[in-house]
């Protein structure tokens, strides 16, 4: 299988030089994916809601390049915001309690933008069938 990239649509992606998700034979490597909700542009204030939208949108890639979200093995979190935590732990329950990918969190001084509170990255490999 050959590389294959998946896009959001987002101008910033060639913009920047990225794609939402690169996929490498059995392997999906999603970008750092933060808040938006790509259907109005916009961004929630609360953390909860970003996340959400962070996983929709990964979910969303995964999907398009063939992967689901129990291939996750492996997902990084950043927040700016440490008591932002637990918030961010609650959504990433709803979403990969069962899958338990290795995991990181990071608190970092600030994302590209100062309404983004949280970046989740992810990487995929497709169970053999």
């Amino acid at each position: 299988m050959s590389r294959r990239l998946i896009s959001t649509g987002s101008p910033f992606e060639k913009t920047a030089g990225y794609s939402r998700a690169v996929i490498d034979g059995d392997f999906a490597f999603v970008a750092g994916t933060t808040g938006y909700d790509y259907s109005t542009m916009t961004m929630p204030a609360d953390v909860t809601s970003q996340a959400r939208n962070c996983f929709r949108t990964i979910e969303a890639a995964l999907n398009e390049g063939g992967f689901a979200m129990a291939d996750i093995v492996r997902a990084t979190y950043y927040i700016t915001d440490a008591k932002d935590a637990d918030a961010l732990f609650a959504v990433c329950g709803e979403h990969l309690g069962e899958i338990r990918p290795a995991a990181t969190l990071l608190v970092v001084a600030g994302l590209y933008k100062p309404e983004m509170k949280v970046e989740i990255e992810v990487t995929a490999r497709r169970r053999a069938a």
